[in-house]
């Protein structure tokens, strides 16, 4: 008897109870795995916290005067930073000591018994790491002397880390080092949240080192005097007994220029020598055979007329068309005209722009300059071929199109870096803060400087060195790089050349002018040039000129809407610069 009420489990049953099942499960294994981070973070935390009881209770229990550490201020025998082991957990265990100014009698000048040492705070950090990040626990303790605050030896060194608008940074990392005293002073701080790191009670001594950092800022730091720097800026501190020592140190986001170079536009030919057919997109009634477009034979007979087009010529970073020619042979009675068209071979070129393209080009080459590059940014080739005696067939044997195109990369350039900062003189000159001889743009044409330091930066090259000359830059040279900013130059470059002169035109307020007329001259020699779109161009394979030797050039700019420039005491030796600045009519 067939029973009612009553099915097998189907498998759409099956696969959402296992849906069900996966889903419960994910959430236990999650529930599992945070259950484990809680239970190891809090175990290595309760390691971290008996470790930094441990060393409070041992400072605690020292007379006031050993309260300190090694290289702190005040300095004595507890280890400032310690790695130890507990539970197969490694810490780093950090005790700082400093002397405080308590404010209930007054802070700094204001104290009512000029006593600043009123009494040491205490701060341990334990700090340990975890495949869950890094952790830090802090325990801060003030430790007081017996009886009434006696003045302390040393003076004050009070520090404030600003950025470059003059706000306050902090969490800087401030390391304060003297190793002309002993015992040494070597300290580690983080500025407090005005930006501030106090120091009371440091030993009197010249050559107080202070080096600033964080993390994606500016490295900065007093410099000591050497034979090569006599004059430092900022020099080491120095500290005098019962005085205060400030120092406004300045940091802020590093920021990184991308360097790029491009060598001289060059001119590259189109050729098609007829190997075969695949530079050509049309052909009626020709063919190629034997390496060349000929009219199609049929039955020893050659077709009376017949026409082929190539494929489009699309020119990368074309900068104008240059010529067409071409190479034929014309038995007597056939002939060959040619025309240039679109890209896609739907519109003829004006005459206007290639005079008798209408009525079909018989003499090699044509002038292709004429050609808008914007309008036409691809062409093609057109030729019509005739017999009247059919027994002979007219050859195409090759066909050209030439054209400038760029900029054209130019890899491995070795240039020159160099700021406006400096960090002091000495015999040779300014000492400046970043300079470097030995960046390249490598292979692909291009790097990155990264982790600069916001200033004014010049890029050179070595003409004699690489084969080059800079001609135009963009952005012009110098360029400002603000805090956190990211820069991109191209430097455009020319072959070499012993005397050359580079002008670039602003106008007062900085901005670049294009197009301006630039006139240099000296006896015969008399060249006039206008400025790129980067506000540069530049005068190669001079002879040199001073008016030290009497022989200066001369100059002339000139820009619609601007006051003309002149001078007549230009000197061009080696690779010569000038930066000329118009004024506003």
């Amino acid at each position: 008897m067939k029973p009612h009420g009553g099915r097998g489990a189907t498998l759409i049953d099956t696969l959402i109870s296992t849906a069900l099942m996966l889903v419960v499960f994910v959430g236990i294994a999650a529930a599992f795995r945070l259950s484990i981070e809680v239970v190891t973070n809090n175990k290595a935390r309760a390691g971290a916290l008996a470790l930094a009881n441990e060393r409070m209770e041992y400072v605690r229990s020292l007379p006031y005067d050993d309260v300190a550490t090694v290289g702190g201020v005040p300095a004595g025998t507890i280890p400032a930073t310690e790695t130890v082991e507990l539970n197969g957990i490694t810490y780093t265990r950090r005790t700082i000591v400093l002397y405080a100014d308590d404010a209930k009698d007054g802070l700094g000048v204001s104290d009512e018994n000029d006593i600043l040492t009123d009494y040491k705070q205490v701060k341990v950090e334990t700090s340990w790491t975890l495949k869950y990040g890094a952790r830090t626990i802090t325990l801060v303790s003030r430790v007081s002397p017996v009886g009434l605050e006696t003045a302390g030896p040393g003076g004050v060194l009070d520090l404030a880390i600003v950025s470059a608008t003059a706000q306050p940074i902090s969490g800087a990392l401030v390391r304060i080092v003297n190793s002309t005293l002993v015992p040494a002073v070597d300290i580690s701080l983080f500025s407090d949240n005005e930006g501030e790191v106090i120091v009371i009670g440091a030993p009197p001594s010249a050559g107080y080192e202070i080096v600033v950092s964080k993390s994606g800022y500016t490295t900065i730091q007093t410099y000591a005097a050497t034979p090569q720097n006599t004059n430092p800026t900022p020099g080491h501190l120095t500290i005098a007994d019962g005085q205060t020592t400030s120092a406004t140190l300045t940091t802020d986001l590093v920021g990184t220029k991308n360097i790029r170079s491009f060598g001289p536009n060059e001119t590259t030919a189109w050729t098609d020598i007829f190997a075969d057919a695949t530079k050509l997109a049309d052909v009626v009634d020709t063919e190629v055979l034997g390496g060349s477009v000929q009219l199609v034979n049929t039955a020893g007979t050659y077709i009376a007329n017949g026409t082929a087009r190539s494929i489009a010529i699309t020119p990368t970073d074309l900068l104008g068309w240059d010529e067409f020619w071409w190479a034929d042979t014309k038995p007597a009675q056939t002939n060959v005209l040619y025309r240039v068209y679109t890209g896609d071979g739907t519109a003829l070129i004006p005459d206007a722009q290639v005079p008798g393209n209408s009525s079909g080009l018989a003499v090699s080459p044509v002038d292709l300059s004429g050609i808008s590059t914007t309008t036409y940014p691809t062409l093609s080739v057109h030729a019509t071929m005739g017999a009247v005696d059919t027994s002979v067939t007219p050859e195409i044997n090759s066909w050209n199109v030439s054209y400038e195109h760029g900029p054209v990369p130019l890899p491995n350039l070795v240039f020159s870096l160099q700021g406006l900062k400096t960090i002091g003189s000495g015999p040779s000159g300014l000492i400046f803060k970043y300079s470097t001889t030995t960046l390249s743009t490598g292979p692909t044409a291009g790097m990155n400087a990264a982790n600069l330091e916001w200033d004014t930066y010049t890029i050179s090259v070595n003409g004699a060195a690489t084969g080059y000359d800079i001609a135009s830059s963009c952005a012009p040279q110098p360029e400002a790089l603000l805090p956190g900013d990211y820069l991109s130059t191209s430097l455009y470059l020319v072959p070499h050349t012993t005397h050359s002169f580079l002008v670039d035109v602003r106008s007062s307020a900085g901005v670049v002018i294009p197009n301006a007329s630039v006139r240099l001259y000296r006896g015969v020699y008399n060249t006039t040039q206008s400025t790129d779109g980067c506000g540069y161009t530049l005068f190669s394979s001079l002879a040199s000129g001073s008016s030290g030797t009497g022989n200066p050039y001369s100059l002339d700019v000139s820009a619609t809407g601007f006051q003309a420039f002149s001078a007549t005491d230009v000197t061009v030796s080696g690779s010569s610069k000038l930066s000329i600045v118009l004024n506003s009519l």
